[in-house]
């Protein structure tokens, strides 16, 4: 078997975390384990596609499911996809103020030509 390098086994994993779909049902399981009813109340998506979406999560490692009688929990599968998550959260906040500031700055010049 040949190893992976580490910037592909990166950029796989950020594929997998590539869907809308997936984000939000891993922010979803951040506040507690669901099962899959809750979740299909939660994410405007059809159930076939909830299913293929949860079974990707589920192999990936960054889900777990418990079966309960008849119905199936999701949970986050450990603290380092919360942790992921808040990463991506901080990161997007920088990007989004720089670009605000860089906004307000064009709307200065615009107003005030020189």
């Amino acid at each position: 078997m040949t190893s992976v390098p580490l910037y592909e086994a990166k950029a796989e994993l950020f594929r997998l975390l590539g869907h809308p779909v997936r984000i939000r049902v891993l922010e979803l399981l951040q506040e507690r384990p669901m099962p899959v009813r809750d979740l299909l109340a939660a994410i405007e998506v059809e159930p076939t596609g909830l299913s293929q979406h949860l079974a990707v999560l589920r192999r990936s490692g960054m889900v777990t499911a418990q079966r309960d009688g008849s119905t199936v929990v999701y949970s986050l599968a450990g603290g380092d996809v919360a942790d992921l998550l808040r990463a991506a959260r901080k990161l997007l906040t920088q990007m989004l103020t720089g670009q605000h500031e860089l906004l307000s700055e064009l709307l200065r010049a615009e107003t005030n030509p020189r």
